[in-house]
């Protein structure tokens, strides 16, 4: 039996609906936003966040595709299942099934972070659909989120430990969580308000902190499945912001696991690529639409 979560709307984005992908042996609805014209676009979004982190994105491109963008399993606006999952494995068959059960073929994938890692696993799965990948800072190296700040390695060591995390999980006052994303961002003011308003919201669904910690504690996988990336035969582009959290030893560690993939490092941008320089993956996007 599955719990869902209200079936919310998120932030308006002009030209996209919400759709949802019903539940299918046992596992949970899923959440997505489409819209625009062109061969099939799927984005898969950061750890703690939705599907509207695309918000500025996604008008920059429906023009030339039509945008799937997914809310991972229990995140946004995804129904909350009690025991299920969250690992990498159960958000790249999210993705897959996304992919399938709307029968999507000559997709272009692009990930930022958690999914961009997601964007290269799933097309190593699906090398007959996708068409190429465009990963945006991976994350898929030890430390991740935690060297954001100080702030933000003391709350995740919490939020993961065995013994306060629960309660540490179900907290997220709007100044700390501020604070944590802004230390992905060059530019403070790319996080809007509204934008965390709508994050903060969902992060009061029954049963959110439980999926938060969940993958948190599974982040740790993303770093194995970087095994994966050489069974990808789509054409790889690999996107680094010039202040991201991984260092320069993790960008080239993925350039010589990946030597045939194409390589842009975007200056003034920090982790959250999308939020503020969507220019830089539009025009990425476009040259390939």
């Amino acid at each position: 039996m599955t719990t869902s979560t209200s079936a919310g709307s998120g932030i308006d984005i002009p030209g996209t609906k919400s759709h949802f992908i019903d539940a299918d042996q046992g596992h949970g609805r899923l959440r997505y936003l489409t819209g625009g014209n062109g061969a099939p676009l799927v984005l898969l979004h950061t750890v703690r966040t939705q599907a509207e982190h695309f918000r500025h994105l996604i008008p920059l491109v429906q023009q030339r595709y039509t945008v799937y963008a997914l809310d991972l399993p229990g995140m946004g606006h995804s129904e909350i299942v009690p025991g299920a999952a969250y690992d990498e494995t159960a958000m790249r068959a999210a993705v897959t099934r996304l992919v399938t059960q709307l029968d999507l073929r000559d997709v272009t994938l692009l990930g930022e972070s958690m999914g961009a890692v997601l964007a290269l696993t799933t097309a190593a799965d699906l090398p007959d659909r996708v068409r190429r990948v465009v990963a945006v800072n991976a994350y898929d190296y030890a430390g991740g989120i935690a060297r954001s700040s100080l702030l933000a390695r003391l709350i995740i060591t919490g939020v993961i430990s065995p013994g306060a995390g629960p309660l540490l999980a179900r907290l997220e006052p709007k100044p700390v969580m501020r604070a944590i994303l802004t230390g992905g961002l060059v530019d403070p003011a790319a996080l809007r308000e509204d934008y965390l308003d709508e994050l903060l919201s969902v992060g009061r669904y029954p049963g959110y902190s439980t999926v938060a910690r969940a993958v948190y504690r599974n982040l740790p996988g993303l770093i194995a499945a970087r095994a994966r990336y050489p069974e990808v035969t789509a054409p790889i582009h690999l996107v680094y912001g010039e202040q991201d959290w991984s260092r320069t030893s993790d960008r080239q560690a993925n350039r010589q696991l990946l030597p045939g993939a194409e390589f842009t490092q975007v200056p003034d941008a920090g982790h959250f690529i999308s939020l503020e320089r969507p220019d830089v993956p539009a025009r990425l996007l476009d040259s390939v639409a």
